[in-house]
């Protein structure tokens, strides 16, 4: 399945040119060469740590990060376009939309410093040489490819270059790579876990209907998360069919390898894809959170220009800076909801994701059957995610239910088993707590791609 993401990152070519496209032991930094790091040890190290999510920037910490890719441009760089990106309820921001030198990213990441931003760095040379355009490889005469001292060499370049700044949270090493390039990328995070034990290695995956794809990545790269995007709002109010398959693909890995799942939300129209309601929005959101996302990230914020192909059309931010109806929508859906929500749900385990009272059942998606503590859930189509604690002893389980559908109100009752459950809880966002709620039926009603949480406490 082809991703928009493709096209907007740069050429192999350019970043070559970029680089001088003369040997790679030639390049020099404060007269300094690669060729000149590779005569210490070559290989590398046998072991390295894996830090846990829970130490590294967005990943850790009780805070929900809320993301975007295709941030404003170069020229409007300024403070006042990042404070408008934190006032939309965004908490990071991932570099492109022409930024891809190092000036220009140290000016990015003061902007975001001061605006109490965090960034992911793409794009830069040192990096993709390392992680993209060249395979890490022991044997020097493997074509297109560095030895692990030089790509320590250059990793080392961009930490010193970006690490200073404390709104650095990470390097973007790689947007959506092939299964062939995962033993290179293990190679490149080892290095990056090695010099930068306290950054987050980002890795973006393509969407793909083979659990073998993201179990492998896992499995040989060994991720701090794993990150995927799909785009299910397709022309002519059509979805994806093949979108909660994904996700139920994605969630499985993400539990394998115990680390944290993003996605992608799509806030545009492009090739065969429509423009999203706010609703639209919201349910994206939702339904990612039902199936067990600990992050969310928005394409795009700033509207590529015409000239990238692909139609894309305007998305939080148009092309001439000018705010569009999805930028409100997404600002009221991050500060009043999904931040608040989502500190609930970051600490907790996906347990199950079920569709209640949907028939046919889509592609890959699990009917709901009844458990200890819910006995029946009646009405509308919604989508169940339960939740546990990471302390396992613990019996209390909390259920997000998100409706099914983003263009119709929904009307739901779930019936506790009011013999394994103490009390019922139905969580309040703008007072960040949970209302009590006698153990009886809970008659929930959700707008068009809204959803809500409840805490079953048991006896």
């Amino acid at each position: 399945m082809q991703s928009p993401h493709q096209i907007l990152g740069p050429t192999r070519r350019s970043l070559l040119l970029g680089a001088g496209a003369t040997a790679l032991t030639a390049a020099t930094t404060a007269g300094t060469t690669i060729a000149s790091a590779a005569t210490g040890a070559s290989a590398l190290p046998a072991e390295v740590a894996v830090p846990s999510p829970d130490t590294l920037p967005l990943t850790g910490g009780p805070e929900f990060p809320v993301g975007l890719f295709w941030p404003p441009h170069p020229y409007a760089s300024t403070a006042s376009r990042f404070a408008e990106i934190k006032d939309a309820g965004f908490d990071f921001v991932i570099s492109g939309n022409y930024a891809g030198d190092g000036n220009i990213f140290q000016h990015q990441l003061r902007l975001a410093r001061d605006t109490g931003l965090k960034m992911l760095i793409s794009d830069d040379i040192q990096i993709r040489n390392m992680s993209r355009w060249f395979s890490i490889s022991d044997t020097t005469t493997d074509f297109l490819s560095v030895t692990p001292a030089e790509a320590r060499e250059l990793y080392t370049r961009a930490r010193n270059a970006y690490g200073p700044y404390s709104s650095l949270a990470g390097f973007n090493f790689y947007d959506e790579p092939g299964a062939g390039w995962f033993a290179t990328l293990a190679k490149a995070l080892a290095i990056s876990r090695e010099l930068a034990p306290q950054l987050l290695p980002y890795i973006n995956l393509f969407p793909s209907n083979d659990p073998a794809y993201y179990r492998g990545f896992v499995d040989v790269v060994k991720p701090s998360l794993i990150s995927f995007d799909r785009y299910p709002l397709l022309s002519e109010g059509r979805e994806d069919a093949n979108y909660f398959h994904n996700w139920a693909i994605v969630r499985d890995a993400a539990l394998h390898g115990d680390i944290p799942s993003w996605v992608f939300i799509q806030t545009l129209a492009y090739d065969n894809h429509r423009v999203p309601t706010a609703a639209e929005l919201l349910w994206q959101v939702n339904i990612s959170l039902a199936y067990g996302a600990k992050g969310i990230q928005y394409f795009t914020y700033w509207t590529p220009e015409a000239a990238r192909g692909e139609g894309f059309g305007p998305a939080l931010i148009t092309v001439d800076g000018e705010r569009t109806s999805r930028y409100y929508a997404a600002k009221q859906i991050n500060t009043t909801w999904l931040h608040q929500v989502g500190r609930e749900l970051k600490p907790l385990v996906s347990e199950t994701v079920q569709h209640a009272n949907e028939t046919p059942l889509p592609n890959g998606a699990v009917g709901f059957t009844p458990t200890n503590l819910v006995s029946a859930i009646s009405g509308s189509p919604v989508v169940v995610g339960t939740f546990r604690p990471r302390d396992t002893t613990s019996t209390d389980r909390w259920l997000f239910l998100a409706n099914r559908s983003h263009s119709t109100r929904a009307r739901a009752v779930l019936t506790p088993n009011h013999q394994a459950v103490g009390s019922v809880g139905i969580f309040h966002p703008a007072r960040q707590t949970y209302v009590p709620h006698r153990v009886a039926p809970v008659d929930v009603s959700l707008a068009p791609g809204a959803a809500t949480l409840l805490k079953l406490t048991t006896k």
